[in-house]
């Protein structure tokens, strides 16, 4: 499989950088990696479309900010290789260690999670799964139904379940991560259904839990969904939105009964804990 290297050169950094991941985000690219002047990412090269990246707000109105990129055509390469050299191990709270197999363990940390993330989203580098998991650390899963949608690497499926879950259902529409996930959990020896698909393929089905850690669009498109399939008790945990969208957010989901309860914040990005208003 080939993949296309964008080389992003971005100046100022902050909060620029992870505004321009936000849009790219939405278009077919799998991986980010933060640089000192900017970031790498990727997309199969059979799905690269240039003129999808120029038509970003970010890069067409320049008047605060320079970016600038280059691309690389790169041959299939053995991605496991190239993780190994840029995946640093991440702790969240001291309570939770993130590591590849590579990376020496850490007894002294309640949770370990071993991930192979290749070129799936969820390592815990990225504030938003950050925010996720010290969220769930506060969270009872003891003897819940959970649904991680958009569920990446299979990092919160996969925590859900050393923490007590019941069932654990993790959905993603890239065939990369459905495969990435299957790994993950059988390398922290925990029990997930990993389905291909989006939000359609909930049905009926109840969830106490649903976690979901996407983009502001899909985020507003699916929240009826998620309202629908989650239990009278039950808890949404949201993710990959920027502080400005807090409002946003909360409007759409109160419109379906479920209210704010808490929000995490670590550089602008945020996560929120909604329910019922029982």
């Amino acid at each position: 499989m080939k993949y296309t290297e964008y080389r992003f050169t971005v100046a100022p950094l902050e909060p620029w950088r992870d505004i321009l991941i936000a849009y790219l985000a939405e278009l077919p690219f799998e991986s980010f990696i933060n640089t000192d002047t900017g970031f790498l990412t990727y997309i199969r090269t059979e799905e690269d479309r240039e003129e999808q990246v120029q038509e970003i707000p970010v890069l067409s109105s320049q008047e605060e900010i320079q970016v600038s990129y280059e691309k690389i055509h790169i041959p299939d390469v053995n991605w496991n290789e190239e993780w190994e050299k840029n995946f640093s191990p991440v702790v969240i709270e001291n309570q939770i260690y993130l590591h590849a197999d590579f990376h020496p363990k850490r007894e002294e940390f309640p949770y370990q999670i071993v991930i192979e993330p290749k070129m799936s989203f969820g390592t815990g580098h990225h504030e938003t799964t950050y925010n996720m998991l010290h969220a769930m650390l506060y969270m009872d899963f003891e003897g819940k139904d959970v649904l991680d949608m958009g569920s990446g690497t299979g990092i919160l499926g996969i925590f859900a379940k050393m923490k007590g879950a019941n069932y654990v259902e993790a959905i993603d529409i890239d065939d990369w991560s459905y495969d990435n996930a299957l790994e993950n959990a059988k390398k922290n020896n925990v029990e997930l259904e990993i389905k291909l698909g989006n939000a359609d393929l909930l049905g009926n089905r109840s969830f106490n839990i649903i976690l979901a850690n996407i983009n502001k669009n899909i985020l507003l498109e699916d929240i009826k969904t998620y309202a629908k399939n989650l239990t009278p008790d039950g808890q949404l945990l949201v993710s990959g939105i920027y502080e400005h969208d807090f409002s946003d957010i909360i409007a759409e989901a109160d419109k379906y009964g479920l209210k704010f309860v808490q929000k995490w914040l670590k550089n602008n990005w945020i996560s929120i804990l909604l329910r019922y208003d029982l």
